[in-house]
């Protein structure tokens, strides 16, 4: 349907079926050629990468039903599955990494990619779709006032001005050494306009059709001079999809020749609103309507308790996993044979002195180039499991050590081995000695899936993310998310209390 995209997560029950997934951590899919034309169509989707926190006119959740998406991009996605006579699939991800997931989540990138020669080199770009330029704004009680004013230092020294990181804005701005800014990189197109009204930045550079949709909620900024450095949106395929490139192009040409993406640009005003802006005063811009907090809450909660899960799923798969693999590395470090200990003394350091991010990105994106291939939900897991596995290993390291030595000496003078003794006599006295800084880093893991957005999973953080910029309600959403994220880690603690109480009491005998 036209207008609208019903979210793959939407439904009530889809994050059960992430579970599901998720328990078959041991299926490895091999990589394979990016999906041409004959495989979209068998498959009966076309599945299009794009980043909903980017915001409109490309893609933003509607305001009413945040778990459908609007935008020009969504129809337009829309119309050019109908001509390919499969159904258009949403797939979310960081727009600037959106390339990396072709081949992987999605056929093709749609979402205001601007047409440059390095995309050019690096995927098929389509037929161009939007012309585009770029706009500076700035507060209207600012000192900028023109563009040249950019030539020369400002009030507090070199302007301060946003952009979109990745993106034809920041490309060009940073390429102007005869301008006196620092140019500031964001990851969603609206950060960049709060920022400039709250008086972070002195000005933002954006494409002029996005502060176009924004205007009614920033009324108090204005656009200074005519738009500049001009482009076009494309489309990315992959290299090795010469079919689906052309069959793109194709719809595109269609789509055009009959007049249906004018009719697009018409209904989400891309014509000539850039103009009425330049003439209008800020009293003659009807502003946003605001919503009460209480529709807020009852349009975005159910949204946010699903990404709940989400993030809930991701830590009580993962951790279990992390801590068996970390009382694993313990053991072995301590208990096993002289030529493994080096060994495992290098995982725990490698997976220490590495950011979490950097190994998602490794798991999700460079395995596949050497022929594995993890769904992303899978390689969150794995993941986090394998990154904590190795803070998990230096408690249960210590907890072992502080056993008293002369029991594993007892267990042993008992007619016990090795491994009975660690078994019945020295983990279980660890685990009562490690019990706090383990159910600490539980409670951490919570916060830390949302370093999983960069590889598409959508979890609590990255949701609120989305729905704080599409609504622009930024404080109140972030208390519902903050009592959320202490719903799920506040009973842990209380139970955490209970254990370590127990643990405390003296032991009878009979």
């Amino acid at each position: 349907m036209i207008g609208s995209h019903r979210l793959p997560w939407g439904a009530t029950h889809g994050w059960i079926a992430y579970f599901l997934s998720g328990v078959l951590l041991c299926v490895m899919v091999r990589g394979g050629a990016a999906a041409d034309l004959d495989a979209v169509v068998t498959r009966g989707e076309l599945v299009w990468a794009a980043d909903q926190e980017g915001g409109g006119p490309h893609v933003f959740p509607d305001p009413s039903d945040p778990h459908v998406l609007r935008g020009f991009e969504v129809d337009l996605a829309a119309l050019i599955a109908e001509e390919l006579g499969v159904k258009p699939r949403f797939q979310q991800g960081q727009w600037d990494r959106l390339p990396l997931l072709l081949g992987r989540s999605a056929d093709c990138i749609l979402n205001g990619i601007e047409l440059t020669p390095q995309r050019q080199r690096d995927y098929r770009c389509s037929r161009p779709y939007f012309a585009y330029a770029l706009q500076l704004l700035t507060r209207r009680d600012g000192p900028l006032d023109t563009f040249q004013r950019l030539a020369s230092s400002g009030p507090g020294g070199h302007w301060r001005v946003g952009v979109l990181s990745g993106s034809a804005a920041e490309m060009v701005m940073r390429s102007r050494s005869d301008l006196a800014v620092d140019v500031i990189g964001y990851d969603g197109t609206i950060d960049s306009l709060e920022q400039v009204s709250s008086g972070v930045l002195d000005a933002t550079v954006m494409d002029d059709c996005i502060f176009s949709f924004y205007a009614d909620r920033f009324t108090h900024l204005r656009a200074v001079d005519r738009p500049f450095a001009g482009g076009l949106y494309t489309i990315l395929t992959a290299f090795d999809t010469p079919e689906l490139s052309a069959a793109l192009d194709g719809a595109i040409g269609r789509i055009i020749a009959d007049g249906r993406l004018e009719k697009l640009y018409n209904h989400w005003d891309l014509g000539g609103r850039q103009q009425m802006l330049m003439l209008r005063d800020a009293s003659e811009i009807v502003p946003a309507k605001s919503h009460s907090f209480g529709d807020l809450v009852w349009e975005t909660l159910p949204l946010l308790v699903e990404s709940a899960g989400m993030t809930l799923l991701l830590s009580c798969v993962s951790f279990p996993l992390a801590v068996l693999i970390g009382l694993g590395v313990a053991i072995g470090r301590l208990y096993g044979p002289p030529s493994l200990r080096p060994l495992l003394t290098a995982y725990v350091e490698l997976l220490r002195g590495t950011p979490l991010m950097l190994q998602l990105y490794a798991i999700f994106f460079l395995l596949p180039k050497i022929g594995l291939s993890l769904p992303a939900l899978v390689a969150a897991i794995v993941g986090l499991a394998l990154n904590y596995s190795a803070y998990e290993s230096e408690i249960y390291r210590a907890g072992l050590k502080a056993v008293p030595p002369g029991q594993l000496d007892a267990a042993r003078s008992l007619g016990m081995t090795t491994w009975q003794a660690l078994r019945h006599v020295l983990v279980p006295q660890a685990v009562r000695i490690v019990m706090p800084p383990v159910t600490s880093d539980f409670i951490a893991m919570f916060k830390d899936t949302s370093v999983c957005s960069v590889i598409t999973v959508i979890e609590l953080t990255k949701r609120y993310s989305v729905l704080a910029l599409s609504t622009g309600r930024i404080l109140e959403l972030a208390c519902v998310t903050a009592i959320l994220y202490l719903a799920m880690s506040w009973p842990l603690a209380i139970f955490s209390h209970w254990c370590e109480r127990q643990l405390e009491r003296p032991q009878v005998g009979r």
